[in-house]
């Protein structure tokens, strides 16, 4: 079941996206299993790769405060584009290391939503295990 007070948090972080270049604002929001929030949007820059998407900034902000894998309930990544957010490579290889494999993420537009997992996302993903 997904969790709408997670999706809308997100939602709401819509409005702190920094997206002047592609005009594509993204929001992103941790929920830890004792109850506590991380919000996440994109951040742009001219230099694109130098941009930060929401769901790293979400998952960045909640390991500053000392969060783990092991305390995170689910993560969930909007946007408002015509199709749902899904994360990009360089996200779903952070995701891959920073959430359990099990940990829901739910992905939602303002018109559809599902529920995945980065296992679902990422399969035969390459971790510290490989090295």
């Amino acid at each position: 079941m997904i969790d709408q007070e997670l999706l809308n948090r997100a939602f709401k972080n819509l409005e702190n996206a920094y997206a002047p270049y592609s005009n594509y604002r993204v929001g992103a929001c941790v929920k830890t299993k004792n109850g506590d929030f991380y919000d996440g949007a994109n951040i742009e820059n001219a230099s694109y790769g130098l941009s930060n998407c929401a769901e790293r900034s979400a998952i960045f902000a909640a390991y500053s405060k000392g969060v783990r894998k092991e305390d995170i309930e689910a993560i969930a990544i909007v946007c408002e584009g015509k199709t749902i957010a899904a994360p990009c490579g360089a996200c779903r290889q952070v995701l891959v290391e920073l959430l359990n494999g099990d940990t829901p993420i739910y992905l939602a537009n303002r018109s559809e939503q599902m529920e995945t997992t980065i296992e679902e996302l990422m399969p035969m993903s390459f971790t510290g295990a490989d090295l």
